[in-house]
C-alpha cells in the first residue's frame, strides 16, 4: 500500500489514503500521523468522528487485516 494525500479539506492533520482507492473514490479510511497518534477517519465524513490510536496498536491491526 502507498499513501497518498487526500484533497485537503482545511484540517491541521495532513490526511492520507490508501493507492488502492481510485483518484475520485471517496470510500475510504484516510490516516494523518502525529508523533505518538495515529488518527483514523470516514473520507466520506471528513468531519464525524475519529479513532485515535496509539502506534503499537495500529501496527497491531493492521498486521492483524493484512492477511484478510
Amino acid at each position: 500500500m502507498t499513501l497518498k494525500p487526500s484533497a485537503g479539506d482545511g484540517s491541521v492533520l495532513e490526511w492520507f489514503k490508501s493507492s488502492y482507492s481510485g483518484a475520485n473514490d471517496n470510500d475510504c479510511v484516510e490516516v494523518a500521523t502525529t508523533p505518538g497518534t495515529i488518527h483514523v477517519r470516514d473520507s466520506k465524513n471528513v468531519q464525524g468522528p475519529r479513532l485515535v490510536f496509539a502506534p503499537e496498536a495500529w501496527d497491531s491491526f493492521v498486521s492483524h487485516t493484512a492477511g484478510r
